[in-house]
C-alpha cells in the first residue's frame, strides 16, 4: 500500500504530465484527450509505471463526477440565442440518432463478436452517444470557427445525448440480469429518467440564480462552492429520484449561463477551468483501468467496428435524424463526421463490469479501441474536414465574437441604471464592461457593483450590442 506522499507525488506528477501533453498536443495535431489516454496506459500496471489500477466501481464514481462537472460547465458556457434555433436538430440528434446509433452499431455488433442481439445492442447503446468532453475540448484547443450554426448545434447535441445514451445502457444491463424483464421495461424507465431529470435540472438552475444573487457574501471565492454544491445536489437528488442526472446537471449550466448573477463571467471560467481538470482526471483513471494485453487480441474487430461505427452507423442517424432540418448536404456530412467518442462510453462500459453482464470485459476492450480510434482519426481531421466542406470561417488572429467597438458611457443623473448593481440590468453576454471610473479611482466591475451617478464606464462590444447597453445604462456617451 503506498502512502500519501507516494501518492501526492504521483498524482501531481501525472497532472503535470497531462497539462504539458495539452501543449502538446497543439502542435503535434493530436486531441490531448488521447494523450492523457496514453499517460494513463503508460502508468497502468502494465506499463513503465506499473501503478496496480483494477477498481472499476472507483473509475465509474470517478468518472460519474467529472461528467456532471464537464456537462455543467459546457451548459454555463453555452448562449441560449445560439442555442434556441438549433434546439428541435439538436434534440432530434440526441434522442433519434441516438437510439438509431445503438441499433445500426448493435445488429453489426452481434453478428461480428457472435453475441445475442440484446447483448450487442447493449455494446451499441454504451458507443451511441457523442462526448461533450471531447467535442468542447477539440473544438475550442484547435480553434475551429464554424459558420452558421453548426458550433451550437454540435455542442448541444453532445451536451444533451449522453442522457439517452445512459438510458440505454442501464436500461439493456437490467433487462440482461434481472429475469423476466423484457425491452417493454424501457419505455417508462425513460419517461421517469428524462422528466425527472429536466425538471431537477430547471429547477436547480433557476434557484442556483437566485441563491447567488440574495446570498451576498463577502469572499467572493465562496460562490465556486455554491455552484460545485449545485453540480453535486442537482446530480444526487435527481439520480436518488430516478430521474438521468447528466440531463440535470447540463439543464442547470444552461439556465444558469443564460441568466444573470452576480460573478457570472469569473465562475465561467472557474468551471471552464474544472472542466479541464475533470477531463485529465477522468481520461487519467480510465486509461489505467485499461491493460494493453488484453486489447491485442481485439485489435482486427474493434477497429471494423469502429470504422462501421464511424462510417455507416452515424451518417444514417444523422441524416434520418436531421431529414427534416434546413441544412445542406454538406453540413450533414460534417456533423456525421463530428461524431467523437470519449470518455461517456468508457464510464458507461463500466456498467456491465459491475452489473455482472456476460462478457463484460469484452464490452469495455472493445469500446476503448473505438474510442481511441474516434479521438485519433475524427479528433485529428476536424478542422480539415471543416475546410473540405467550406464550413470554416477563417482565423483573423482575433476572436470573431467580439469584433473592435469601443465606447466610455457616463452614468447622469437620469440614467435609469443609477443606484442599480450591474447584475440587474441584464447586459448582453457579447457586451464587456472593462473599467469603471469613480472620481479618481479606477475601479474593476463586478456583478455585484452598484453603479453611481457620475460613473463613466468603459465598455468592448458588439455595434449591435453596445446600442442595448447604450438603452441601459443611458445615451450619454464619451466616444
Amino acid at each position: 500500500m503506498p502512502s500519501l506522499e507516494q501518492l501526492l507525488i504521483v498524482t501531481g506528477v501525472l497532472l503535470l504530465l497531462a497539462v504539458l501533453a495539452s501543449k502538446a498536443s497543439n502542435k503535434l495535431g493530436i486531441p490531448a484527450l488521447l494523450l492523457f489516454l496514453l499517460i494513463g496506459m503508460v502508468a497502468g500496471s502494465e506499463g513503465p509505471g506499473k501503478i496496480p489500477f483494477d477498481n472499476a466501481s472507483l473509475a465509474q464514481f470517478a468518472g460519474v463526477i467529472a461528467l456532471a462537472f464537464i456537462l455543467f460547465a459546457g451548459g454555463l458556457d453555452s448562449s441560449w440565442p445560439s442555442v434556441s434555433p438549433v434546439l428541435w436538430q439538436g434534440l432530434s440528434l440526441a434522442s433519434i440518432g441516438v437510439f438509431l446509433t445503438a441499433f445500426l452499431a448493435g445488429s453489426f455488433a452481434a453478428y461480428l463478436f457472435n453475441l445475442s442481439w440484446l447483448q450487442g445492442l447493449l455494446l451499441g447503446s454504451i458507443v451511441s452517444s457523442t462526448d461533450a468532453a471531447a467535442v468542447f475540448s477539440v473544438l475550442r484547443s484547435q480553434r475551429i470557427s464554424l459558420k452558421g450554426r453548426m458550433q451550437p448545434l454540435l455542442e448541444f447535441e453532445s451536451g444533451t445525448n449522453d442522457p439517452m445514451a445512459v438510458f440505454l445502457t442501464l436500461g439493456l444491463v437490467q433487462v440482461l440480469t434481472l429475469p423476466g424483464h423484457g425491452l417493454v421495461l424501457l419505455v417508462p424507465l425513460f419517461a421517469e429518467q428524462m422528466g425527472i431529470g429536466a425538471v431537477v435540472g430547471f429547477a436547480a438552475g433557476k434557484s442556483g440564480v437566485w441563491l447567488m444573487n440574495w446570498i451576498k457574501l463577502d469572499v467572493e471565492g465562496l460562490y465556486t462552492a455554491i455552484t460545485v454544491c449545485i453540480v453535486l445536489l442537482g446530480y444526487g437528488v435527481t439520480a436518488a429520484l430516478g430521474g438521468s442526472g447528466f440531463l440535470a446537471v447540463y439543464l442547470a449550466g444552461l439556465v444558469m449561463g443564460n441568466s444573470d448573477f452576480v460573478h457570472r463571467r469569473s465562475l465561467t471560467r472557474f468551471h471552464d477551468g474544472l472542466s479541464w481538470l475533470m477531463q485529465i482526471a477522468l481520461f487519467l483513471v480510465l486509461g489505467l483501468l485499461v491493460f494493453p494485453s488484453r486489447l491485442i487480441p481485439l485489435a482486427a474487430v474493434s477497429v471494423l467496428f469502429t470504422f462501421f461505427l464511424i462510417v455507416v452507423a452515424r451518417p444514417v442517424s444523422v441524416f434520418v435524424a436531421l431529414a427534416l432540418a434546413k441544412l445542406h448536404f454538406r453540413q450533414k456530412l460534417f456533423v456525421s463526421w463530428v461524431g467523437l467518442r470519449g470518455a461517456v462510453p468508457i464510464v458507461l462500459a463500466t456498467f456491465p463490469l459491475l452489473g455482472g453482464v456476460p462478457q463484460a470485459d469484452l464490452y469495455f476492450n472493445i469500446v476503448f479501441f473505438t474510442v481511441a480510434i474516434s479521438v485519433l482519426v475524427q479528433g485529428t481531421t476536424i478542422g480539415w474536414v471543416a475546410k473540405r466542406l467550406n464550413l470554416e470561417i477563417p482565423s483573423s488572429g482575433t476572436d470573431r465574437r467580439f469584433p473592435p467597438g469601443v465606447a466610455e458611457i457616463w452614468i447622469g443623473p437620469e440614467s435609469p441604471a443609477a443606484g442599480k448593481q450591474l447584475v440587474t440590468l441584464h447586459i448582453p453576454r457579447d457586451a464587456h464592461i472593462m473599467l469603471l471610473a469613480r472620481g479618481s479611482e479606477h475601479l474593476l466591475p463586478r456583478g455585484s457593483t452598484i453603479l453611481n451617478v457620475g460613473d463613466i464606464l468603459s465598455v468592448v462590444a458588439t455595434p449591435e450590442a453596445l446600442a442595448k447597453v447604450r438603452a441601459i445604462l443611458g445615451t450619454n456617451s464619451k466616444s
